[in-house]
């Protein structure tokens, strides 16, 4: 199913867009495609029939583009003036407080569960005041998808579908200013459960929902995330939840709930993956290996994908597991992520101070136990997926992890995956990952052996599942199963 073969206008809402901008020195802006699975599926869509993506300008660059293009729309090339994009042009102070404050400071820590809840959260009138903003970010959504829906009485109806918990205000607010329209909205994180989820202050909590529920459909990337969705609806709000028909009935409103779990265009991904830049780097990468067994991990530094724990694992597999020494290199690519807030900085210096203590310990003259980068690359994070005979995804709590999907898909010689068993993606992958207990480091240690010590046979058997279930789904079918959901 597409866009243009269901007819009526898309709308797609999200914050990350699908071009950025960078200014050069004579102030000229370049437009570039942005990166994801989620960026790269949904611009397939975008090129199709009566389809308009909105979204945030996330630079200084992005706010110039905005405010020279007429109304902010622009084409998918970034040409002004096009109808495939709308690029908000939201004050930055606005945006500071509503994306870093509440979305990346609070409601990620929420969705998580990572807040270190004897000293953290405190929720006093910074919040309260940062919230506003919040509400006023998600309120410019609404206003944009409104103004740009097209007539009310359009046949069939316009639909629009919102990305993510940045825009967890957007379904209601938008369903009070246009109820002609269907509307989706998706949630790429996991959902906190009731008792965790309570720690937001009562109004924020309710209001979150109340948003959601304005949408006529509500989808999940586990059937996880999508219970404790449910659980929260009946129990913080009272809602009528139906779990057995997957609706919540709230204020005369119902709204279906399903899964849709995200996976890879996997013909986009191989094909990324031979280009030249990613066989020079893979080049490199099997030099600086040589014939050790290579166990790879790519990440961005982000609290939950549990990067220190990972390396302490790796640790521990060379403590007990001795005969590994100089048989075996961890490559581990971990990307900067959110360095504006300090526990993110913390964060990477600590992963980089424990890369340098294992490579002290158990170093020689001819080895190097661990490589860390902590620049982005994306061809050397391919390269890298392309020499894995072990990946490792050991998040301690994600909504899917596509990486756990990617690395099959890409591996030249079939890889195992050890996985976390708190990742969506274990929902699909489990029957032929190993699955660890993400806080387990001796477990999974003990998985890294298991891993290496694999037959050939199997591991590829392994790889080759894996490989077909992370393609099941890719990010075109993905989001044609929300459109769906909403009806022609």
């Amino acid at each position: 199913m597409s866009a243009r073969s269901a007819g009526g206008r898309v709308l797609i809402a999200s914050n990350r867009g699908p071009l950025s901008f960078t200014a050069g020195d004579n102030g000229q802006l370049t437009a570039r495609r942005g990166g994801g699975g989620m960026v790269s599926g949904l611009s397939t869509v975008a090129g199709e029939g009566d389809v308009l993506w909105v979204c945030a300008a996330l630079s200084e660059a992005d706010r110039a583009a905005a405010r020279d293009a007429p109304g902010g729309r622009l084409g998918l090339d970034g040409t002004p003036g096009g109808a495939g994009v709308r690029l908000l042009d939201i004050g930055e102070a606005t945006f500071d407080a509503a994306y870093n404050a509440v979305a990346n400071s609070a409601l990620w820590f929420i969705h998580h569960l990572l807040y270190d809840t004897p000293n953290r959260p405190a929720f006093g009138t910074d919040f309260r005041r940062d919230w506003e903003s919040f509400r006023s970010y998600n309120a410019a959504f609404a206003e944009a998808l409104a103004a740009d829906a097209g007539p009310a009485d359009s046949q069939p109806p316009a639909r629009a579908v919102v990305q993510d918990y940045h825009l967890s205000l957007v379904p209601r607010m938008l369903a009070e200013l246009r109820p002609d329209i269907r509307i989706a909205h998706f949630s790429h994180t996991p959902w906190a459960p009731p008792d965790y989820y309570r720690i937001l202050p009562d109004q924020a909590a309710r209001e979150l929902l109340e948003g959601i529920l304005g949408a006529d459909h509500a989808g999940f990337l586990s059937q996880r995330w999508a219970d404790s969705f449910l659980d929260c609806c009946a129990g913080i709000l009272g809602a009528s939840v139906d779990r057995a028909a997957r609706r919540v009935s709230y204020r005369g409103h119902v709204t279906s709930v399903a899964v849709h779990p995200l996976g890879v265009d996997a013909d986009e991904l191989i094909a990324r993956a031979a280009e030249p830049d990613v066989q020079a780097r893979l080049a490199a990468l099997t030099k600086t290996a040589g014939r050790t067994r290579v166990i790879v991990r790519v990440d961005r530094t982000e609290l939950s994908k549990n990067i220190v724990r990972g390396l302490a694992a790796y640790r521990e597999l060379l403590i007990t597991r001795p005969q590994w020494r100089g048989q075996v290199t961890h490559v581990a690519f971990a990307y900067p992520s959110r360095t504006d807030l300090p526990e993110y900085r913390a964060y990477t210096a600590h992963v980089q101070r424990l890369a340098s203590e294992i490579n002290e310990e158990f170093g020689t003259a001819d080895w190097q136990p661990l490589i860390l980068e902590v620049v982005d690359d994306y061809a050397r994070s391919l390269a890298a997926y392309r020499i894995a005979d072990v990946a490792v995804v050991n998040p301690i709590r994600d909504g899917m992890n596509l990486v756990a999907k990617e690395i099959p898909i890409v591996s030249d010689h079939g890889c195992v995956l050890v996985l976390s068993r708190e990742a969506g993606a274990a929902d699909e992958l489990g029957s032929e990952a190993l699955l660890v207990n993400p806080y387990d480091v001796a477990a999974t240690a003990e998985a890294l052996h298991e891993a290496l010590s694999m037959t050939a046979a199997e591991r590829i058997r392994r790889s080759a599942a894996l490989a077909k279930a992370g393609a099941a789904m890719p990010p075109q079918l993905w989001f044609a199963q929300q459109l769906a959901a909403l009806g022609p």
